[in-house]
């Protein structure tokens, strides 16, 4: 039996905030944002190359905003990844390098941390 991991929910204070944030600074790509009924919105977002798609909204989640601190994304780059941030006014940290690989982090609006690995050369 196979499990997909295929959305994660991250938990935000302001949905029209997160939603530019992830668009227009990350830049994932925004596949939907619907308003259910006067309680319940839904936006999902999936970065660029994945398979697993984030969401976030009105009334969908009891997770307190800001507590996800453990998103980790395989990159190509983190010198890239970097200079994407930070070029679009995110602040990320310089590029890590470790025995398993090169970090940069990042946060959202409300402190929910990224993790963003460039694997290492085998």
């Amino acid at each position: 039996m196979d499990f997909k991991i295929e959305l994660i929910l991250v938990p935000v204070t302001d949905v029209d905030r997160a939603k530019a944030f992830y668009v227009d600074q990350v830049g994932f790509h925004a596949d939907f944002d619907q308003r259910v009924s006067d309680a319940v919105r839904f936006v999902q977002l999936t970065p660029q190359g994945s398979a697993c798609s984030i969401a976030f909204g009105e009334g969908i989640s009891e997770m307190v905003p800001g507590t996800l601190n453990a998103i980790q994304v395989v990159i190509d780059s983190a010198a890239d990844a970097h200079r994407h941030l930070t070029e679009n006014g995110v602040e990320a940290t310089e590029p890590d390098v470790q025995p398993w690989g090169t970090f940069v982090t990042f946060a959202d609006p409300d402190g929910n941390r990224w993790i963003l690995q460039q694997m290492p050369v085998h």
